[in-house]
């Protein structure tokens, strides 16, 4: 077994025994291969680190004459290796212009700890699993990193690993000490904070375990020694975090940290400020709400009650609202919270759960992902697992005051995930159920919602119906029993008597009574629902039968709403015809309007509907049905696809014709309008079809809105879109439909920042591309690899993917997929410094997209070539491109490309002498990333805004945005790492510590 250390002195081990590595100089030509393993490292940056600024006279021979002796100790070792099953041997190979070391990355210590460092950072669930990866990642230092290698490059290195290591020390101390291990904490961080007396993460962490050990004078001893260090070393006093540990401790409030998934920084460094959503999500109040004074007065008391009683308070307050179905429980629940909004000014979130669909319960990790996106978190940045959503879920809510509403919840389990963690937020839950395991083990507060009360509910029909309560109140009475007390079930009735204005009550009474006495014969098992089902029925059966048979089918539809075209689809009518359907079954309660231009089902409706539909049209009609809806779909799909991306049509599956009355998308705003309104409900279609009778609907589904979903940064309906299509084709063997989504789901990843996973489903696409013939796709997939692999660094990997690629296409006359491949391909060349040929092919590039009159083509090549010429020392012509990229990229909505121009834009100006603007325009680049999770880009605009605080004299600012650009490249194991750390060491030795009161400027 090999293994690599440079966690303290550089050493190579071959079984545990160490090998001869020879003098420093060769040692530290090592070293600097081994910190980007993998990666090529060009000779004159390998010079430049062994000798910094005094370089022998013949650098390149003495530097092959090392490497020589390098390739002979991993040759002897290697071969040890191989022979016991041990893998590949590490070895030196030669790349252009330079050197790259090929290992397994887990024989490197370092690449270790920075792997362990980032799975804590997003580990999810128990703090031990935090805990535990941290403590392994610290347990791999033997000492000070890169021991006795001289030279300012192991320096700077040495220093920034440090202050890795220092970070990652206060991360663990925080998990340890959630878990009560305080001893454990104080036995580490003593000495870490001895030699690092100024580091106040470490010295909060060590005066928090101190005193929930009992040792609170010790603590406050420890406070003293530190504010007089960073008086005397720094001419400043502590910060807030650490001022706000030392009130704990002497207040005696001090209690275990939370912990989240967030790094805890090494030093004090203040963070650029980020601005938080503030959602509100509350369905609008329930006219004419009547009676539920107790209950709201109950809801009202509980949350004022939270921390007052003996004791501490709980975590979180929940209080579930149970009763049965049509009693009013989402009504209490929504008014209630439009009562009380004012007092979580940080928003409100909500959720139908849909607890009681028998085919389409929200899961809670759907749930998370809408509350997440709410909150601000990104597609790109949405955790997959259920536990890493509720993770970060927590950790968003952290020191909010928010309301969150999970409406219609079938058990403990459905809600658990989507509890907050701190104390601030209030719960409220609607349930069927008691729910009695929130009780037992959240502290839930139940209140039990009963029928209305007579006078309530003789009070709700006053309202709806008017004086003629008063003038029969026998007939009022009996009526308001026979709809079972049930405010859903009232106004159904109330809008039957409303619209037979002539009919005494009396009348409208007994003819319920007769319909009662004939459902209660038809149905022998004693339906506990049978007075609301015969509201329900002595409703719907005095519809037009147009009306009725659209309400029967609506309850077929997955989604939460739907338009008059999806009801016209699934009805087979005109949209005409589905509009005045609708409006029938608005008036008579049985649908109702959600936003502008959609309706949705009270759940108890669409079981009703679901049970007639099951009764009068039968399966066959349901199965036509639900076709039509996902003919329509995929048809509405394609063509506002072919209004947006005309040049791609090609790529797309071919659709044929649909009887269905398609919505007029025949503009790019129309287009992305509807796109933008149906996107919920067509992940949820293609899940539906997916999962049932057609999943040949899903697949083509998804390969028709991939390029929408991909360049609005709609990460996570993207990853549910392909993963259906996936699933879909895998079930019925469909080899061709299951490389599409593989290398779709690859495409995702990438954006992610996941890229070897993302590879991992590229590799698996191509060769079933190729198994079936597909040169199309083949030709995608290998131009895609060539895009991850350029943005791992590994350059000449991705030019030798996109030269295959773009002989594939050029082979089988794909002018679209030509262009992006010397779009891409001039991309690469300009980051491997070939700026004359990168303008060339970029040139090319762009001539062929505007003759294809591919607007979102054509911009990615002004982007391209925007970067070449900067590459190239031409400011003027760079900034000319990237605006007439950044042009394009607005009027068509692709976000990624508008992120990639604006901070194009942003180094153009900063190169052509003009610091503000940079800020400007990286300023919004950071802000539009942000949203869409791009964190490569995120990071771009980071890097920028460090150059542009440095110009104007801002260190401080420069060296925050440096480390976040610094955090965000770690965490996607960029190459640009590097050159972020070379940056914070060039500030330092300029004088810029980051800890002095100067250079306050505002970037």
């Amino acid at each position: 077994m090999v293994e690599f250390r440079l966690l303290g002195s550089v050493t190579l081990l071959a079984d545990g025994r160490p090998v001869d590595l020879g003098p420093a100089k060769q040692r530290t030509v090592l070293a600097a291969l081994l910190v980007d393993a993998g990666r090529p490292v060009a000779a004159e940056t390998l010079i430049d680190r062994v000798w910094d600024d005094t370089p022998p006279s013949k650098a390149r021979e003495v530097l092959y004459a090392h490497i020589a002796r390098i390739r002979r100790a991993l040759a002897t070792v290697g071969g040890e290796g191989r022979g016991r099953g041990q893998g590949e041997a590490p070895e030196v190979l030669r790349d252009s212009g330079g050197y790259v070391l090929r290992t397994d990355p887990n024989s490197v210590d370092l690449h270790r700890f920075r792997a362990l460092t980032r799975q804590a950072r997003t580990a999810s669930g128990p703090e031990e699993k935090q805990a535990t990866r941290l403590r392994e990642a610290l347990d791999l230092w033997h000492g000070t990193a890169l021991a006795g290698l001289p030279g300012s490059w192991a320096s700077r290195v040495r220093d920034g690993l440090e202050q890795q290591r220092l970070g990652a020390a206060a991360q663990w101390a925080r998990a340890e000490t959630a878990l009560g291990q305080y001893a454990v904490v104080i036995d580490r961080l003593w000495d870490l904070v001895a030699h690092n007396p100024c580091t106040e993460a470490l010295v909060g962490e060590l005066m928090r375990a101190l005193y929930l050990d009992g040792r609170a004078a010790e603590s406050l001893e420890l406070y003293a020694r530190t504010g007089a260090h960073l008086t005397e070393e720094l001419g400043t006093g502590p910060g807030p975090e650490l001022r706000g540990i030392h009130e704990g401790v002497l207040c005696g409030t001090l209690g275990r940290p939370a912990v989240t998934v967030t790094p805890v920084p090494a030093s004090p460094v203040a963070a650029p400020t980020t601005s938080r959503r503030v959602p509100a999500q509350l369905p609008a109040d329930v006219p004419a709400f009547t009676g539920r004074a107790t209950e709201l007065a109950s809801l009202t008391r509980y949350l004022t009650e939270r921390g007052t009683s003996d004791g501490p308070a709980p975590t979180v307050v929940v209080s579930a609202v149970s009763g049965t179905a049509g009693v009013g429980k989402t009504a209490l629940a929504v008014r209630w919270a439009h009562q009380v909004r004012d007092a979580f000014p940080d928003g409100q979130l909500y959720v139908n759960l849909r607890g009681y669909d028998t085919e389409r319960p929200v899961e809670p990790v759907n749930a998370l992902a809408g509350f997440l996106s709410a909150l601000g978190v990104a597609g790109g940045e949405m955790p997959l697992e259920l536990d890493d959503r509720a993770a970060r879920y927590r950790t968003e809510l952290s020191g909010r005051r928010l309301l969150v509403v999970l409406d219609n919840a079938s058990s403990e389990a459905q809600v658990r995930p989507l509890l907050p963690g701190t104390p601030g937020c209030a719960v409220l839950v609607t349930s069927r159920d008691s729910l009695a395991g929130l009780v037992a083990l959240h502290g839930a507060r139940r209140l039990d919602l009963e029928l209305l009360p007579l006078d309530d509910a003789l009070a709700l029909l006053r309202t709806l119906v008017g004086p003629r309560i008063d003038a029969e109140p026998e007939a009022a009475a009996v009526l308001t029993d026979q709809c079972g007390r049930l405010p859903l079930a009232l106004r159904i009735a109330a809008e039957l008597a409303v619209s037979r204005p002539d009919s005494a009550l009396s009348e409208l009474a007994t003819e319920l009574a007769d319909h009662q006495r004939r459902l209660e014969m038809l149905d022998a098992g004693g339906d506990p629902q049978a007075a609301v089902r015969a509201v329900f029925s002595w409703s719907y059966e005095r519809l037009p039968e147009t009306a009725v048979r659209a309400f029967r089918l609506l309850g077929l539809h997955p989604g939460p709403d739907f338009d008059t075209y999806a009801a016209a689809a699934l009805t087979g009518e005109t949209s005409e015809q589905a509009r005045s359907a609708l409006e029938v079954l608005t008036r008579a309660h049985l649908v109702q309007r959600t936003r502008s231009g959609r309706y949705a089902m009270h759940d108890l409706l669409r079981a009703y509907a679901l049970w007639r539909s099951d009764a009068q049209d039968g399966k066959a009609a349901q199965r036509a049905a639900l076709t039509s809806l996902y003919d329509y779909c995929l048809a509405a799909s394609a063509v506002a696809m072919d209004t947006l991306y005309p040049a791609e049509r090609h790529r797309r599956p071919k659709v044929a014709p649909v009887e269905a009355v398609l919505p007029e998308l025949n503009t790019p705003e129309k287009a992305r309008t509807w796109l933008d309104g149906e996107r919920h409900a067509l992940v949820l279609v293609c899940g539906h079809a997916a999962g049932g009778s057609s999943p040949d609907h899903a697949v083509r589904l998804a390969a028709t809105l991939y390029a929408y979903l991909d360049n609005g940064g709609y990460v996570g309906a993207a990853l549910a879109v392909h993963t259906h299509a996936l699933n879909a084709a895998k079930s019925v063997g469909d080899t061709a439909g299951e490389a599409g989504a593989l290398a779709q789901l690859g495409i995702v990843y990438w954006q992610m920042g996941e890229y070897p996973v993302a590879l991992d489903h590229l590799d698996r696409a191509l060769a079933l591309f190729r198994e079936v013939g597909d040169r199309v796709g083949e030709a995608r997939a290998v131009g895609n690899l060539g895009v991850v692999s350029q943005q791992m660094g590994r350059h000449e990997q991705a030019i030798r993917h996109h030269e295959r690629a773009l002989a594939l296409f050029r082979d089988i006359g794909d002018r679209v997929g030509e262009a992006n491949t010397l779009a891409n391909l001039g991309a690469v060349m300009t980051s491997s410094g070939r700026h004359d040929a990168a303008v060339d092919r970029l040139q090319r590039g762009l001539a062929v997209f505007r003759e294809l009159g591919h607007e979102g083509g054509e911009a990615t090549a002004l982007t391209n070539l925007g970067e070449a010429y900067a590459a190239q020392g031409r400011p003027g012509s760079s900034a000319t491109h990237y605006r007439q990229a950044l042009a394009i990229f607005r009027r068509i909505g692709e976000r990624y490309g508008e992120v990639c121009a604006l901070n194009g834009l942003a180094e153009a100006e900063y190169l052509a002498g003009a610091p503000d603007a940079a800020v400007e325009y990286h300023s919004a680049a950071l802000a539009l990333a942000s949203e869409t999770g791009e964190r490569s880009e995120q990071a771009r605009a980071h890097t920028g805004l460090g150059h542009a605080a440095r110009n104007l004299g801002a260190l401080t600012r420069a060296r925050d945005h440096w480390r976040q650009a610094l955090t965000l490249y770690t965490e996607l194991d960029a190459h640009e790492a590097n050159e972020v750390w070379a940056y914070l060491d060039g500030l330092d030795a300029a004088g810029g510590n980051f800890q002095a009161a100067g250079g306050q400027s505002q970037v």
